[in-house]
């Protein structure tokens, strides 16, 4: 998993290469490296462990000539542990360099032929294997672009490759298969990145490729061949998309940023959605509602926090429709074998649209004949929604830190757009779908209120800073906050934590209650709070440490091993919404008193381009 940024132009690209990995680091931050074809023709390839900013210092100390073209990457690792060797680009007796995002299943065999020819191997990367194929392919090859060709053919799994070679300085070739890759369109000069955002800066006209793509780049040309050979035309996408503004203006962090952006950011997403008692269909796409009067089943696909809120919303959907919602992981989907269907709707959500697990099931789903396709996402030049029949875009706008905030609670509110679709679909539940209106024109108020009580939650989270595990509840739609709630202490605060449905809680967990084992809690008031508060005694009984975000009309009380954050009065079907944002401040104050990198948590990447 990784960020490309690749360049050919009549300029120095050095800086333009930098600038495209800053904006693509989310993607991974285990190390970095630039390689620049110099007026000798001689590849000069640098590299360094940990972020963009380590490369740059680097870059500072080497006597670098500014290349007209280059190749660079970011890099989250796959294969080889985080170390300078195994960062890209990766080069073959210094005659090419590579940068790869992707797996490549068969590296094994294909390392062991190189080895056996000579090829000398000095990293534990798959992407060093491309490199010295490509070399040995030289051999008996025309030109650079025949010898990707022949090599892409060797190669099994997913890719997204720039190559460049000493032997064609004005010739940047890249490769697609089941990684995201785009071409940029410049005057004079051209771009290859993973991303829109990183070709920002120099472009707003782009080429996305499709898998099999094998390109021709050049200083005023560009020349796309697909999988069987044949030349070409990809139609050219003019982004809408803004430069990222980096200014973290009065916030210490961009998770922190984000978390108080969520009231203008659900604003953005409800804008020109709602009429005065309905939800207007065509958010979606064209003709929808006779796509939506044939759903019988909701099947809804996503990973990690996009995964929580598609649980959530099948609480919703079932509550409020006579649809059955079903919900998986796509990385289990996409493996499994399922029976076919009549009239489903195939849902996917994803923050950043590339998911590679998330793509192959939506591809799969094709494959099998659902009803339609539909995509949640925050990214509109995103594989997914290319790739769907219908898309509901967040509009969460830019999130740089790698804990998923306001795009988690902008999917919630798609989600019950989507949900009061649905229900207007089936022409019986107006009643409903006007009151969820209602509910939500209220949103981005009862955000802002709960966003009241982060002052008080900071105090609170100073009783973690000792803690390791944590275990936390909820009944009914807020089951899914809690697990939200645990994912995020864990990634961000490095803090052990679970989540159970507070019913479950005597079938096991509760051997773990002890004075040193926090519990945290969700309850609003709802039809199941007195259930709730049956399993918060049963826990207060054994000397555990409640910690609950509790409705001020719920009826409970502060006693000595139970710290309560008052919320305000919330309209039960928002209250999964409302009651994400305090433990999302929770999880920010605990990680910022551990010391932690809260923006770029250890190990984890924003974007999650591989299986």
């Amino acid at each position: 998993m990784c960020g490309i940024v690749g360049a050919i132009a009549q300029r120095p690209v050095t800086e333009i290469l930098l600038e495209g990995l800053r904006r693509l680091e989310y993607r991974g931050y285990d190390s970095a490296g630039v390689a620049l074809l110099d007026s000798n023709h001689t590849i000069q390839c640098t590299r360094a462990l940990g972020r963009v900013a380590a490369l740059e210092e680097k870059l500072k100390d080497i006597t670098v000539e500014q290349g007209t073209m280059g190749i660079s990457h970011t890099r989250w690792a796959t294969h080889g542990e985080p170390a300078e060797r195994n960062a890209h680009p990766h080069m073959s007796y210094d005659q090419i360099a590579v940068v790869h995002n992707g797996i490549i299943e068969n590296y094994e065999a294909l390392r062991a032929q190189l080895i056996e020819k000579g090829y000398p191997f000095q990293s534990e990367t798959d992407t060093e294997v491309i490199a010295h194929l490509i070399n040995d392919n030289m051999k008996t090859a025309t030109s650079l672009f025949d010898a990707v060709n022949v090599t892409i053919k060797q190669l099994q799994g997913a890719y997204a490759l720039g190559v460049i070679s000493v032997e064609e300085p004005d010739t940047l070739i890249a490769a697609r298969e089941g990684s995201p890759l785009i071409v940029g369109l410049g005057l004079g000069e051209n771009f290859i990145g993973s991303d829109v955002q990183a070709m920002l800066p120099v472009t707003n006209r782009f080429i996305y490729l499709e898998n099999g793509d094998l390109v021709k780049l050049s200083r005023y040309s560009v020349a796309i061949y697909d999988t069987n050979g044949e030349a070409v035309e990809r139609p050219i996408k003019e982004s809408k998309a803004c430069s990222l503004s980096t200014d973290l203006g009065e916030y210490r962090h961009y998770m922190l940023k984000e978390i108080y952006e969520q009231p203008q950011a659900i604003q953005n997403t409800l804008e020109g959605r709602l009429a005065q008692d309905s939800i207007n269909p065509c958010i979606i796409g064209d003709a929808v509602e006779a796509t939506l009067q044939q759903v019988k089943e909701v099947h809804i696909i996503a990973c990690g926090t996009s995964y929580h809120a598609g649980l959530i919303a099948r609480y919703w959907i079932e509550s409020m429709t006579n649809l059955t919602c079903r919900v998986e992981i796509a990385s289990e989907y996409r493996y499994r074998r399922q029976p076919q269907r009549e009239g489903v709707l195939f849902v996917t959500l994803s923050q950043s649209g590339e998911t590679a697990d998330t793509l192959a099931a939506l591809e799969k789903a094709k494959s099998q004949g659902c009803l339609a396709t539909l995509t949640v996402c925050n990214v509109a030049e995103s594989s997914l929604i290319r790739e769907s029949d219908f898309s509901l875009m967040t509009l969460a706008g830019a999130e740089i830190g790698v804990a998923s905030t306001k795009a988690f609670t902008t999917q919630l509110v798609c989600l019950q757009l989507l949900m009061g679709l649905l229900a207007q679909a089936q022409g019986d539940s107006l009643k409903i779908v006007k009151g969820l209106v209602a509910d939500l024109k209220k949103l981005p108020i009862l955000i802002e209120q709960a966003l009241d009580k982060d002052k008080a939650i900071e105090v609170l989270a100073e009783r973690f800073i000792d803690k390791h595990h944590a275990l936390f509840l909820g009944r009914g739609d807020q089951y899914p906050v809690a697990m939200e709630g645990a994912l995020k202490l864990k990634e961000i605060s490095y803090i052990h934590a679970e989540a159970y449905p507070a019913g479950e809680l005597k079938h096991g967990p509760i051997a773990l209650v002890d004075s040193d084992m926090p519990i945290i809690a969700v309850a609003p008031n709802t039809h199941l709070i007195e259930k709730l508060k049956s399993n918060l005694e049963e826990v207060r009984s054994r000397g555990g440490e409640l910690y609950l975000f509790a409705d001020k009309k719920a009826g409970i009380t502060q006693k000595d091993n139970i710290h309560i954050i008052e919320m305000d009065e919330t309209p039960e079907i928002l209250a999964p919404i409302i009651y994400t944002i305090p433990l999302q401040l929770l999880s920010y104050h605990v990680a910022v008193f551990k010391g932690t990198d809260v923006d770029k948590p250890r190990n984890l990447a924003k974007s999650v381009t591989v299986e």
